[in-house]
């Protein structure tokens, strides 16, 4: 388990006297990657009762165009500036360039957060 704490140690090595103890809210979780595939969302409760959409799968992506907003398939990852290596695992994060079916997109919203694969087209297919 993570957790969104500050570091029991200063920067000498000295050691911070604790006011509290660990609390819930202070908790993280592990990162679970968006892949390309089948559509799938689970559902995460959050701190005050509210929800959100952690997408673990993805095919579509919404992109915005100059006609308006498209669904459109997602075919590949072309590079990711997340993590070099998320190119090769086809890992959606925002801003990762993605390859569809109008062209290459850069991604704006945060899948893993929000559920959903917005993304700007950056270069039209030819």
């Amino acid at each position: 388990m993570q957790w969104r704490i500050q570091s029991g140690r200063k920067a000498s090595g000295g050691k911070y006297h604790k006011s509290s103890k660990k609390c819930r809210h202070q908790r993280g979780r592990d990162f679970i990657p968006t892949q390309l595939g089948k559509a799938k969302i689970i559902k995460l409760r959050t701190r005050g009762g509210n929800e959100k959409a952690l997408l673990v799968k993805a095919e579509t992506a919404n992109v915005v165009t100059k006609e308006g907003i498209k669904k459109v398939k997602i075919t590949t990852v072309k590079e990711n500036p997340a993590n070099s290596q998320f190119t090769r695992r086809n890992i959606i994060t925002k801003g990762a360039v993605i390859e569809t079916e109008l062209g290459k997109a850069r991604v704006t919203s945060r899948p893993g957060q929000d559920g959903s694969v917005d993304a700007v087209l950056i270069e039209a297919k030819k």
